[in-house]
């Protein structure tokens, strides 16, 4: 399978698209107003949206990595949130960046608008952050390890 992605700031469009297709057929009314998708690291894509509640309800980032592994996924490589309503790709807010990082440290994140989107690494987007791997015995970010 041939992908798009290639790092450093280069996009998969193939990864937005899928993203943008959700959001426009299932993200309907207050409960589901984003939609996200992640590339695995076998070329799999990965979709899911979010599930608004008002006590707090998991925003579509950390519902993908729930879909994605109950899928079989052990390592997403690149992920992108798009807004319900035509607004296009939306940054992920705080926890799900921390969230990101602590699972997928070498994830990139698709973000930017309009023509502006761009993949920037997750710690980029988390500068200075307390990566929870780094303080685990038996653990790190050695892929070798996953």
């Amino acid at each position: 399978m041939t992908t798009t992605t290639t790092g450093s700031g280069g996009v998969d469009q193939e990864l937005v698209r899928a993203a943008a297709r959700v959001a426009r057929t299932r993200c309907r009314g207050d409960n589901h107003t984003m939609a996200a998708a992640g590339r695995a690291d076998d070329g799999r894509i990965v979709t899911a949206v979010n599930a608004y509640h008002f006590t707090g309800g998991p925003c579509a980032e950390l519902v993908l990595i729930g879909a994605a592994a109950a899928q079989g996924v052990r390592w997403l490589v690149t992920v992108v949130a798009v807004g319900d309503r035509d607004r296009g790709v939306v940054p992920p807010c705080g926890r799900c960046r921390q969230v990101l990082l602590d699972y997928f440290p070498d994830l990139e994140v698709i973000v930017g608008t309009g023509d502006g989107i761009r993949a920037v690494p997750v710690a980029e987007l988390l500068p200075e952050s307390y990566v929870w791997a780094d303080h685990q015995p038996g653990t790190g970010t050695d892929p070798d390890s996953r």
